[in-house]
């Protein structure tokens, strides 16, 4: 058992709780930690493919933008590898995924003890004594351990999401989420046919990936998406201003329903493929099909997969053609399934789900400081990180609004500011006073 009553205590140390774990780190007065159930930092390590960049600036790092001063920025890790020079003649905004993992890992190291990896936090109950008790389960000697905290920080991340219909055939080998997709290799490889379902950029970067080991392999290529076409995300400069603090404010205080209303309509703001993406594979396409050669590739947009079933050969896939309400059937021996993520409620919370409010879809409750609402007056409280779609708005997943939320949480937490909020970081209007 550990007796210390830690002030705050993150459970997952994703890109969001280890920004937090970083901006805590000079400010003594707060005593954290931080677990994470995986045995190292490792971000999304099934798409850490070769050319697959970051969507965002390198300016959006784990600190930057609440404090560019931090010993914990991007640039600094550049320069502790030596690598500021070859940064500079590179002269490119987005960095490597790879890299952005290897940074978050670097950082993670620094911190020490702060991130304790290889934890597994199974339940947590709130004691009358004013702190929460978290049990833990260590993988490396499987035994229970107890933490106390005053407060939590759940960062836990989302859940890859599946379409019901392949939901109910269980675990198959050659069906996996894209998230899996370098560690599914050998599956997709050794196929006679792949089919990728989505259209985001997770679909754009495998779909990619598979045409150009296409002609090693020599599988049958398919790409199929619900959305009407394989559409760029919202790029332009105006439209990144939705992913400020100005949009947030905003977003929060209009009514509950009339938020869920507008986040149904903003899909390309935050799930479209980058341009450059979809250049890159229609120029693939143009030199595969020089001199004539015929593509081995399908695509088909206004696909919405209805059923799904095992087959002899491999899988039935049936479609409803949602613009001409018409029934497709598809038959493929390995299906990739770029079918994004959904926020999930974690099963520790259970034994404390009584102490938290719910809306009327059953999520959590959440202030503008990203408390989760609770029904006692305690003096303890529930921050969340990317578990806020629904309060706060798109830029709930996205990186370079992660430092700010820390710097949110971490002010209201000492009650001070400590890392200043700037009130007016766009040129537009989001509504009327």
């Amino acid at each position: 058992m550990n007796n210390q009553v830690y002030d705050l205590l993150g459970i997952g140390i994703g890109p969001f709780n280890l920004s937090l774990a970083a901006l805590l780190d000079p400010i003594s007065e707060v005593n954290a930690v931080f677990l994470e159930r995986k045995l190292q930092f490792d971000w999304h390590s099934g798409l850490l493919l070769e050319a697959a960049t970051i969507q965002v600036p390198f300016m959006a790092d784990l600190v930057t933008m609440a404090d560019p001063r931090s010993r914990f920025t991007f640039l600094n890790y550049l320069r502790e590898h030596s690598r500021l020079y070859n940064f500079y003649f590179l002269e490119e905004f987005k960095i490597y995924r790879r890299e952005y993992n290897h940074y978050c890992q670097w950082v993670s190291e620094q911190l020490g003890d702060t991130c304790q990896f290889g934890k597994n936090v199974e339940a947590i109950a709130w004691n009358e004594a004013g702190y929460f008790t978290v049990t833990v389960r260590d993988y490396e000697t499987n035994n229970a351990i107890t933490y106390h905290a005053k407060h939590l920080a759940i960062g836990v991340g989302s859940t890859a999401s599946i379409p019901d219909c392949l939901k109910k055939l269980g675990k198959q080998d050659n069906i996996f989420h894209s998230s899996e997709f370098l560690h599914r290799k050998e599956q997709w490889q050794n196929a006679k046919s792949v089919t990728v379902i989505g259209s985001g950029q997770s679909a754009g970067e495998t779909f990619y990936e598979l045409l150009n080991t296409q002609v090693e392999c020599g599988y049958h290529l398919e790409w199929h998406t619900r959305s009407p076409g394989f559409f760029p995300m919202e790029y332009s400069k105006l439209g990144l201003e939705y992913f400020s603090p100005d949009y947030i404010e905003y977003f929060y205080n209009l009514p509950i329903e009339k938020r869920d209303e507008i986040r149904s309509g903003q899909n390309l703001l935050y799930k479209g493929m980058a341009a450059e993406l979809i250049a890159q594979i229609y120029n693939r396409f143009y030199e595969l099909t020089i001199g004539g050669t015929e593509l081995d590739v399908k695509l088909c947009s206004s696909l919405e997969v209805k059923e799904a079933e095992v087959t002899e050969n491999g899988y039935r896939l049936g479609y409803r053609q949602v613009q001409q309400n018409h029934y497709f059937e598809h038959n493929t021996d390995c299906i990739v399934l770029a079918t994004g993520y959904k926020h999930r409620v974690p099963e520790f919370i259970e034994p404390i789900r009584d102490l938290i409010e719910w809306d009327y879809k059953d999520r959590f409750c959440i202030d503008f400081n990203y408390r989760i609402t609770l029904t006692k007056s305690i003096p303890n409280s529930i921050f969340v990180q990317n578990g806020e779609l629904h309060t706060h708005g798109i830029g709930a997943p996205d990186l370079g609004l992660g430092a700010h939320r820390s710097s949110v949480i971490i002010n209201t937490l000492l009650g001070q500011e400590v890392y200043p909020i700037a009130q007016k970081n766009v040129f537009q209007n989001f509504g009327v006073s």
